[in-house]
């Protein structure tokens, strides 16, 4: 496979008559999005989706990137990396989530290296450009991937930015080789884990623990499905590009700063090119599979504490904010900012600021 991502003209012709064909289903009167995506939001958007988004606009978008194609265990890996002009560069690595992939940095990439940074973006197994494992794998084994992907590229030291998935990602960095990572900065504290003894926590923690209790009762339940029935969603989601959309979009809405109003953040050429890779690459089944594999890791490993120097930028649209006093618990916290805008996606919500909290908690960490 060439390095520079493809999605050919039998595909978008394929995808287009599927979006036209559309079976809709009926919705309550005024139930907006209670009930999940709102079918007369998302109807306009699938109808552009088929007859006004530039396919070749966002072919030529992904040609610019500076996409490498590399084995890493023996999994392609699709990445991105970009070297600064400074010889000594500190590399940043920056880890995804779902629903996403590294799409969520394309926009920070570019601002990253014009402020000296080296910058590494992989794709994990089964997500974007990658190519999906023979087996889901956990968090946990997309670190030590990541490890030789730095390696092979030519670092031996190096910081590392993450969010949702991608937090545990950078924590199993710092957890399991402390020695390859100078600085671990997340952008969430990730989510309280069943079974914590809450009694031992402060009244900061307690509610942190009670609001994650009512966000996996009001809001997880795509990540029990994930979890446990992935193949049966995958089946209508990888068959159904409204329902793909459907799926992602009510997500976006939901877990970005955007108050309600999707396309005050994205435009729908953002959001389309996002919806538009997954199709083309069919990984939302092998994507929604990692949740299987994350959720096998026993306890114990959630509640080990990063020594690592850790960085937080806690921006107010996410999930669930973890408190301060979280944060030292789990981490060796150097650096604590909560932003006044920005949600689950904040690189691409919001990526300036994103890009000032890399560097003013990795300032510390240049050679």
């Amino acid at each position: 496979m060439a390095d520079t991502p493809e999605i050919d003209d039998a595909t978008i012709d394929d995808l287009r008559a599927r979006l036209r064909a559309t079976r809709w289903p009926d919705a309550p009167a005024g139930a907006g999005w209670s009930l999940g995506v709102d079918v007369d939001e998302l109807r306009p958007l699938v109808e552009y989706w088929a007859d006004g988004f530039d396919f070749d606009a966002h072919r030529a978008a992904l040609a610019a990137l500076p996409s490498r194609r590399v084995q890493v265990d023996g999994i392609g890996i699709h990445v991105l990396h970009a070297r600064a002009a400074a010889p000594d560069a500190l590399p940043v690595l920056l880890a995804h989530g779902w629903p996403d992939s590294g799409w969520r940095y394309r926009k920070v990439l570019p601002m990253l290296v014009d402020a000296g940074f080296d910058v590494v973006v992989p794709d994990m197994p089964g997500y974007g450009f990658s190519d999906a494992p023979p087996q889901p794998i956990d968090a946990r084994a997309v670190a030590g991937m990541w490890v030789t992907l730095m390696t092979d590229l030519g670092y031996e030291r190096f910081a590392v930015s993450g969010g949702d998935i991608g937090t545990h990602v950078a924590r199993y960095l710092a957890l399991d080789h402390p020695e390859w990572v100078v600085a671990v900065h997340r952008v969430d504290g990730g989510l309280a884990w069943p079974g914590l003894d809450a009694s031992t926590l402060s009244p900061a923690e307690q509610a942190f623990v009670a609001e994650t209790d009512r966000w996996r009762t009001a809001e997880g339940a795509y990540a029990m499905l994930h979890r446990t029935k992935p193949q049966t969603a995958a089946v209508g989601l990888n068959d159904s590009p409204a329902g793909l959309a459907a799926w992602i979009v009510e997500k976006l809405r939901s877990w970005s700063d955007c108050d309600g109003d999707l396309w005050s953040v994205y435009t729908r050429d953002e959001v389309l090119a996002l919806l538009t890779e997954y199709w083309a690459t069919a990984t939302i089944g092998s994507a929604m599979r990692m949740y299987h594999a994350n959720a096998a890791v026993p306890a114990q490993q959630m509640a080990r504490r990063v020594e690592v120097p850790s960085g937080f930028s806690i921006f107010p649209g996410d999930l669930v904010r973890a408190p301060r006093e979280w944060l030292e618990r789990t981490a060796n916290l150097v650096y604590h900012h909560e932003l006044d805008r920005g949600g689950h996606f904040a690189p691409f919500e919001q990526p300036a600021l994103f890009v000032d909290e890399l560097r003013a908690f990795l300032q510390h960490f240049r050679r």
